[in-house]
C-alpha cells in the first residue's frame, strides 16, 4: 500500500487548517458614542489628569482618617460578597483556559476485557471451563482483551474555536471588571457609613453639651423662682426644654449602633466583635478633582464590565455562524486486541486508524438560523446596556457636582445663620440673667440656635457622602500628588 498521497493530503489539511484558516464573523468594532466635552456642572472645577495606570488604590485616604484606612483594609481581605465576586473572577479565569485547550489535540487510553457468547440449543450444560453445551449445538463463549491510544483533534478552519476563545476572553475580562466595580461599590459604603457615624458622634457631642448648658439654665432658673424672681412656669419650660434635648441626644444611640453593624458585617464579622469609639474629631472633606468625560469611560469598571460583554455578544455571532461550516477532525486509534491474556501484547495482535473527518448537519429545522438571530439580538441588547452605562455614568456624575455645589454654597449661608443664632442667643441669655426678659423668648432662641447647629452637621455629613459617592463614580483610583504634579508639568511652574 502506497501511503505517500494519503500523508500529503494529510499534511495539506493541516496547513489548511492551521495557516489559512479564517474567523467567521464581524471584529469587534467599539460601539459609537456621544461623549460630551465636558461635564456641565463642572463649571470652575479642575480636569483630572487620567490614573488608569494606577491601581484603584487608597482613595479613601484622602479623608484623612487613619481608623477608615483599617476598616477599608479589612474590607479588602475579610467581605463575603467581595469574595463571592472573587470566586466567580477566578471561574471566567478558568474558562478561558478551557477554551484555549480546545485548540490541542485530546488523547485517552482505555484497556478491557470483554466476555460475549451465543447461544444455540434448547437444553443448555455449563462446563467447569465455561464452555455451554446444549443437545443441539454448544454455544461459544469468548473473551476479549483490548488496550488502545486515541487521539483527536479539531482543526479551527472556520474559526469557530477563535470566536469561543474571544467570549472566554471578553467574559474573563468583563468579570475582572465587575470585580473591581463591586470592590469599589463596597468601599464606597462602608466609607459613608463611617463618615455618617463620625458625624452622629459630633452630634451627639453637640446635644451633650446643649444637655449641659440647659441643665445649667435650669438650675438658674430654679434659683430664681426660689427668690420669686420668675413664675413656676419659666421652670417648667427649662425642665421640658432640658428633657427634649435629652431625648434627641439618646435617639442617636440606636442610629449609631446600626451604622457600626452595617460597618461589621461590611469587613466580615458579626455586630458583636466590634466596636467602633466615639472621637472628638470629624474626617476631613477633601477636594475632589473632576475627570473629564473620556477618562471618566476607561476609569468606570461598570462601564469597562458592560463594554467586555459587547465584546463577548459580538464574538458569539462568529460561533454561530461557524456553526453553518463542516467540523474537520483528525483521529488516530491504536493498541492491542487479542483473545487470550497471555499473548495479548503481541505484534499480530496490534491494530491502527488514523483518518480525517468531516462531519456537517445537513438537516436541522432552521436550529442554526435562529441560533445565529439570537446572538445577533443578544449583541444589539448589549450594545443597548453599553450604552445605557455610558449615560447613567455621567448622569451619576452631574448629580454629584450639582449636589456638592449646592451643599457648598447651601453651607456658606447656613454657617452665617448659624453664626447669628449664636450671637442672638448671648445676648438673650444677658438680657434674661439682667431680668428684662422672659423666659419664653430664652427658649425660642435656644431652640433655633440648637437646630441651626444641627442643620450645620447634617450638611457637613450631606457633603461628605456626595463626595464619596463622586468619587465612586467617576471610578476611584488616582492620586492628588499625581494630578498636581500634572498640572504644574503642563503650566511650567
Amino acid at each position: 500500500m502506497n501511503r505517500a498521497p494519503f500523508a500529503r493530503t494529510l499534511v495539506s489539511l493541516l496547513l489548511a487548517g492551521v495557516l489559512g484558516g479564517c474567523a467567521l464573523g464581524p471584529d469587534y468594532q467599539r460601539p459609537e458614542l456621544v461623549a460630551p466635552a465636558q461635564f456641565k456642572q463642572a463649571e470652575g472645577w479642575k480636569a483630572a489628569a487620567p490614573a488608569d495606570a494606577l491601581e484603584r488604590g487608597n482613595w479613601w485616604a484622602l479623608y484623612g482618617d487613619a481608623e477608615l484606612n483599617a476598616l477599608v483594609e479589612r474590607l479588602q481581605l475579610s467581605n463575603q460578597n467581595l469574595a463571592a465576586a472573587e470566586a466567580q473572577y477566578r471561574q471566567a479565569r478558568a474558562l478561558v483556559r478551557g477554551a484555549r485547550a480546545s485548540f490541542y489535540p485530546t488523547l485517552s487510553g482505555s484497556a478491557g476485557v470483554t466476555r460475549a457468547g451465543q447461544g444455540g440449543g434448547d437444553s443448555t450444560i455449563r462446563t467447569a471451563d465455561g464452555v455451554a453445551v446444549s443437545g443441539s449445538g454448544a454455544s461459544r463463549i469468548s473473551k476479549s482483551y483490548d488496550l488502545s491510544l486515541n487521539a483527536a483533534w479539531e482543526l479551527d478552519l472556520w474559526g469557530k474555536l477563535r470566536r469561543g476563545l474571544e467570549v472566554s476572553r471578553a467574559d474573563f475580562d468583563a468579570s475582572a471588571a465587575d470585580l473591581a466595580a463591586a470592590r469599589l461599590s463596597l468601599q464606597s459604603e462602608l466609607v459613608q457609613n463611617y463618615l455618617q457615624l463620625r458625624v452622629l458622634d459630633e452630634q451627639k457631642r453637640l446635644l451633650d453639651a446643649t444637655v449641659a448648658a440647659y441643665a445649667r439654665s435650669l438650675r438658674l432658673t430654679e434659683n430664681q423662682y426660689r427668690a420669686g424672681i420668675v413664675p413656676k412656669s419659666d421652670v417648667s419650660q427649662a425642665t421640658t426644654q432640658l428633657k427634649s434635648t435629652q431625648a434627641q441626644a439618646i435617639d442617636l444611640e440606636w442610629q449609631r449602633a446600626q451604622l457600626e453593624h452595617a460597618i461589621a458585617v461590611l469587613v466580615g464579622v458579626s455586630p458583636a466583635e466590634l466596636a467602633i469609639a466615639p472621637r472628638e474629631s470629624l474626617p476631613a472633606l477633601p477636594e475632589v478633582p473632576v475627570a473629564l468625560p473620556s477618562q471618566l469611560l476607561e476609569r468606570r469598571p461598570d462601564v469597562a464590565a458592560a463594554e467586555r460583554r459587547v465584546m463577548a455578544a459580538n464574538a458569539q455571532i462568529g460561533v454561530a455562524e461557524a456553526a453553518w461550516f463542516p467540523d474537520l477532525t483528525l483521529s488516530a486509534s491504536g493498541g492491542y486486541r487479542g483473545s487470550s491474556f497471555a499473548d495479548w501484547i503481541e505484534v499480530p495482535n496490534r491494530f491502527w486508524s488514523l483518518g480525517p473527518q468531516l462531519a456537517l448537519t445537513l438537516f436541522d429545522g432552521g436550529a442554526r438560523r435562529a441560533e445565529l438571530e439570537r446572538s445577533e439580538a443578544a449583541y444589539d441588547q448589549t450594545v443597548a446596556q453599553y450604552r445605557q452605562a455610558v449615560l447613567d455614568s455621567f448622569r451619576e456624575v452631574e448629580d454629584y457636582l450639582v449636589q456638592l455645589r449646592v451643599l457648598e454654597q447651601e453651607s456658606g449661608v447656613q454657617q452665617e445663620a448659624l453664626d447669628a443664632a449664636r450671637e442672638s442667643l448671648r445676648l438673650i441669655e444677658n438680657q434674661y440673667r439682667a431680668g428684662t426678659v422672659d423666659y419664653n423668648s430664652v427658649v425660642t432662641v435656644q431652640a433655633t440656635a440648637l437646630n441651626n447647629e444641627r442643620t450645620n452637621l447634617t450638611l457637613l455629613g450631606s457633603r461628605l457622602t456626595a463626595s464619596v459617592q463622586l468619587i465612586a463614580a467617576l471610578g476611584g483610583g488616582w492620586q492628588l500628588q499625581q494630578l498636581h504634579d500634572s498640572e504644574t508639568s503642563k503650566t511650567g511652574q
